[in-house]
C-alpha cells in the first residue's frame, strides 16, 4: 500500500488543521486507518484510529479536539481534523494503514501494515 499524506504546516495555538492520507496499491481491503505522531525526543504514539466499520478511538490527549474521518466516496482516504491545537501537538504525523492482502479467489489474505512519509505539524504559542 502506498500512502500519500498531506496537510501539515505551521499554525498558532488554538488554530485548526486537517491532515489527509490517501491509500493506493494492490490489496484486498483496508482493516483500519490511523494517525500516529512523533515529537522530538519522544516515541511514536497513536493519535486516532478508525476501523473499516467506522469505530474510532483516540489518545486521551486529543479526545474532544481531534476527529478522524473516512471519505466514504473514496474509502481509501482518511482525514484527521485537528482543532484547538496546542504547542504540545507539535510533531511529525504519520498515516498508518492495516490492510488485507489479496488471497486465493480474491478472499482476504493476511494483514499487513504500511506507513506514510510523515507530515510536520508545528503549533506556535
Amino acid at each position: 500500500v502506498q500512502l500519500q499524506a498531506s496537510g501539515g504546516g505551521l499554525v498558532q495555538s488554538g488554530g485548526s488543521l486537517r491532515l489527509s492520507c490517501a491509500a493506493s496499491g494492490s490489496f484486498h481491503s483496508i482493516v483500519s486507518m490511523a494517525w500516529y505522531r512523533q515529537a522530538p525526543g519522544k516515541q511514536r504514539e497513536l493519535v486516532a484510529r478508525i476501523s473499516s466499520v467506522g469505530d474510532q478511538n483516540y489518545a486521551a490527549s486529543v479526545k474532544d479536539r481531534f476527529t478522524i474521518t473516512r471519505d466514504d466516496s473514496a474509502k481509501n482516504t482518511v482525514y484527521l481534523h485537528m482543532n484547538s491545537l496546542k504547542p504540545e501537538d507539535t510533531a511529525v504525523y504519520y498515516c498508518n494503514v492495516i490492510a488485507a492482502e489479496v488471497g486465493k479467489g480474491w478472499s482476504p489474505g493476511r494483514n499487513f501494515a504500511s506507513w506514510g512519509q510523515g507530515t510536520l505539524v508545528t503549533v506556535s504559542s
